[in-house]
């Protein structure tokens, strides 16, 4: 029996009942065994009246007929006949009596089994009589024959009589059995009686008969002698008073001892019939009368008083159990009832240390309370007793939780403020080096170099990212924060170029949408470790891609990748972490990436959830609640309020420079985004022109701050000759700039460059008046076809690196009166323009970028008189006066 789970109450009461009912139990077994046994000596009673005094009638009257038969098998007259069938209709006239009363539900409930079952044995035997009696009157069967079928019925009788006197009783079982053994003494010398008589008329006797009576004889005498010691005292002394002075047993002896002196040829004349039955007469009706006297005291005398008693003696022990069991109950009950409050007030002061007063600590502790030990943990009274033991137990145990939920808080609370230090620190140290970084590709002029310091700064970038992951891991708020709404798809792009694989990453265009200020640099840090998710758990040769709609409770984004996917297993537990903010356990250091969406998701009320991907991966959907989002102009130029943050340049990413403003010295500009996007997913690749700073930010760390727009001189070309059909985005002046092409979704390794060969760098900072606006480029009609720019003057195409991008060449700006030439000039490496990676995509912004190199050139030839150069620019130097 299992009681896991069930109240105390039911406890203690299951533990008491046990001993009740088990006292209960032998309480009821003693006394039905004690009233049984009452029963069985009353039931004994009644059955020996009802039963037992018949089938004693019945042995007289078979053993009669027995007698009668074999006179009449040793002379068969008539006479003889005549009485023979008169002792069968008795002997019928007793048997059915006998049947009638066995027939009786009352005699056979009274019986125990073992009578039940000797008395239907003799009862079946009986059926055989008729077939014996007409064996007898056809004369064919023997004395010998018959006497023993007539003595096989006898048995049955005697058989049922010892049965019947079988009670719980042993001494009462030992004197009825005793006392059926007496009667049956009488049988031993009816059989000697019905031998002699046969063999007297047939005045014949063999040794076999006279071998048979002295057998019945000595049996007859072995009875006596077994069962007289067993009888009461009483019962003794009668048998022997008779034995001692009654004459029919020294007569019957007397004849007895003569017929086996005789022997065969003189027993009938030594011994004849009339002096035969003259002694065994009167000994036959002695055993007869002394039977039914020891029956009838044995049951008045013995049986009655006996199951009497054993009533009285039942009845007693009922009565004295019932109460003992009463007794026991009252006891158990007021011990129960102790138990049970002392269990109760524990439960209750257990109850109120575990669910009130430790998860009251436990929430002040994380709120960053100072919680007094000795007011949360009071010390409770119990008694001395092993429960008031428990309890002080339970005391040092509360105040020992207690006091380890503060230490572990404290111990947290440091903790975090380390990791929030470190961190901290470790994103200054980004900041400078990321500050180092912009300078020194300011200042360098080798495509190579500027192609590593590119992957370099795009490295320390992903840098800062994991620090102010580890910030997040801390509880603090990051330090990066936006007061005015951006364009998603500028978090979008600022997310995908935290992410080292960004080349692989396609995004579709979005709806023209904002995201509220301050939600936008945890949105992007949340979309930035969903896209590496994505990028690092798929092939390399696979493309990442995002795309999101309009929803009715805000906006879905949603991040498709190629790899293998989740089981479903993984698939449920990611979901859960991502669904419920727990607190960071040092413990789980695999799934900081799940631990940090997911507080960021629960910080700003985002919903992200992850499922597989039809392309076989998995898909992680955003859902930006539609609170987070706005329908006016983002300000593209606004800047983050904190200070280790640093702007996202396209040149660092890859990704086109679209829709990002280009700041000035003076001020700021939106740049305004299609009404209409262009759908389709965009290649996030490198622009094919240049945006670049005219000036550091006021406050440097802008994501969204996009590089200048070169300004090209009075005889600029068309720019219908280097943007693509349909572009009409515009600078902070109006000027449409080209937007990055349109390709249908395909896999990287088809975008004209594969995924392993090496990033192209920037291109080179265009010269012109700084803070001078470009010159309006009328906006060409949409159109698929791209158109190939004139051919310039006479000016050899600038070289261009292995990677694609445009090599710089030293003093190629310049006027010609102000060149110098190197003492040891070496060769510019040559472009291969066998390079079957390079399109015509390609081509035509090299040759745009070519265009804008003369353009830049005549301009400063123009301006060559002014020995400061344009704008206040030393000869020989760029336009930024940072020697590039």
């Amino acid at each position: 029996m299992r009681f896991r789970g069930k109240s105390i109450r039911r406890k203690i009461v299951a533990l008491l009942l046990v001993p009740l009912v088990s006292l209960t139990a032998i309480w009821a077994f003693a006394t039905v065994i004690t009233s049984r046994e009452a029963i069985q000596l009353m039931d004994a009673a009644d059955v020996i009246d009802k039963v037992g005094t018949p089938a004693e009638d019945a042995v007289q009257a078979i053993q009669k007929e027995r007698r009668q038969t074999l006179i009449y098998l040793a002379d068969r007259n008539s006479t003889a006949l005549a009485q023979l069938r008169e002792r069968q209709h008795a002997t019928d006239t007793v048997l059915d009596k006998l049947r009638d009363n066995a027939r009786s539900e009352d005699t056979r409930d009274s019986m125990n089994s073992d009578s039940e079952s000797q008395l239907a044995t003799f009862l079946d035997s009986t059926k055989g009589l008729d077939e014996l009696r007409g064996k007898v009157e056809n004369n064919s069967i023997s004395r010998a024959s018959a006497f023993e079928k007539y003595n096989f019925l006898v048995d049955g009788v005697y058989n049922f009589r010892y049965a019947l006197h079988t009670v719980p009783n042993a001494d009462i079982d030992k004197h009825g059995r005793a006392i059926v053994a007496m009667i049956r003494a009488r049988e031993a010398l009816a059989r000697e009686d019905a031998l002699y008589v046969a063999g007297v008329t047939a005045k014949k006797i063999s040794w076999q008969d006279l071998r048979k009576m002295s057998d019945l004889r000595a049996e007859r005498d072995l009875i006596y002698a077994t069962n007289l010691p067993v009888l009461p005292v009483k019962e003794q002394k009668i048998i022997m008073d008779y034995r001692r002075t009654s004459a029919a047993p020294e007569a019957l002896y007397n004849v007895e001892n003569a017929i086996q002196n005789a022997g065969p040829s003189r027993t009938i004349d030594v011994v004849d019939r009339k002096r035969w039955e003259a002694a065994v007469n009167p000994s036959l009706d002695d055993y007869d009368r002394l039977g039914k006297e020891y029956t009838d005291r044995y049951e008045d005398d013995v049986v009655r008083p006996e199951a009497m008693r054993v009533m009285l003696r039942a009845g007693a022990a009922g009565v004295l159990g019932f109460l003992a069991l009463l007794a026991s109950l009252f006891v158990s009950i007021r011990i129960g009832r102790a138990l049970i409050r002392d269990l109760q007030r524990l439960r209750k002061d257990a109850h109120e240390v575990s669910g009130v007063r430790l998860p009251s600590v436990m929430r002040r502790l994380a709120a960053g309370e100072q919680v007094d030990v000795e007011a949360e943990a009071p010390r409770l009274e119990y008694g001395g007793d092993e429960m008031g033991q428990v309890g002080q137990a339970l005391n040092t145990l509360q105040r020992a939780a207690v006091e380890a939920a503060v230490k572990q808080a404290d111990m947290r609370r440091g903790v975090s403020e380390v990791f929030v230090n470190l961190a901290r620190r470790h994103q200054v140290l980004l900041h400078r080096q990321l500050t180092l970084l912009d300078a020194m590709e300011r200042r360098t002029e080798d495509t190579d170099e500027l192609a590593d310091l590119f992957r370099l700064d795009h490295m320390t970038t992903r840098m800062r990212r994991h620090a102010e992951g580890l910030v997040i891991l801390s509880g603090a708020a990051p330090s990066r924060q936006w007061r005015k709404p951006i364009q998603l798809m500028d978090v979008v792009r600022a997310a995908v170029a935290e992410v080292e694989d960004y080349e692989r990453i396609e995004v579709r265009r979005l709806p023209r949408l904002a995201v509220n200020g301050p939600a936008v640099a945890d949105l992007t840090h949340l979309i930035a470790e969903l896209l590496e998710n994505a990028a690092v758990f798929s092939p390399p040769h696979t493309a990442v891609q995002v795309h999101g709609e309009r929803v009715s409770n805000g906006f879905t984004l949603e991040i498709h990748d190629r790899g293998l996917g989740m089981a479903p297993d993984a698939l449920l537990e990611a979901n859960l972490r991502l669904a419920e903010t727990r607190d960071f356990e040092l413990s789980d250091t695999d799934r900081l990436g799940l631990f940090v969406v997911s507080r960021l998701a629960q910080r700003q009320g985002v919903r992200v959830s992850l499922q597989p991907s039809p392309y076989g991966g998995t898909t992680a959907v955003v859902l930006i609640p539609a609170n987070l989002l706005s329908e006016g102009e983002a300000d593209q130029g606004s800047e983050p309020t904190g200070e280790e943050t640093r702007r996202l340049r396209p040149s660092e990413t890859g990704i086109a420079a679209i829709g990002q403003g280009s700041g000035g010295r003076k001020g700021k500009h939106a740049r305004a985004l299609d009404n209409d996007p262009l759908d389709g997913p965009v290649e996030l690749e490198a622009s094919i022109t240049p945006f670049e700073d005219e000036e550091p930010d006021d406050v440097e760390g802008g994501w969204f701050q996009g590089r200048g727009v070169p300004q090209p001189g009075p005889d600029a070309t068309p720019a219908s000759e280097h943007q693509q059909a349909g572009d009409d985005y515009t600078s902070p002046s109006g000027e449409p700039i080209s937007l990055p092409r349109r390709r249908h979704p395909v896999l990287v390794s088809d975008h004209g460059r594969p995924v392993e060969s090496p990033r192209p760098g920037r291109d080179q900072r265009p010269g012109g008046q700084p803070g001078r606006p470009m010159e309006p480029v009328p906006d060409p009609e949409p159109t698929l076809t791209v158109q190939r720019p004139a051919q310039p003057p006479a000016r050899p195409a600038s070289p261009a690196s292995a990677a694609g991008l445009p090599r710089r060449v030293r003093q190629a700006s310049l006027a010609p009166q102000l060149k110098k030439e190197p003492a040891h000039a070496e060769p510019e490496p040559q472009p291969d323009d066998s390079d079957p990676q390079r399109d015509a995509e390609m081509a035509r912004a090299k040759m745009a970028s070519l265009q804008r190199g003369w353009q830049r050139g005549r301009q400063q030839h123009t301006t060559s008189a002014d020995s400061n150069g344009p704008a206040g620019t030393a000869p020989g130097t760029t336009w930024e006066g940072d020697g590039r």
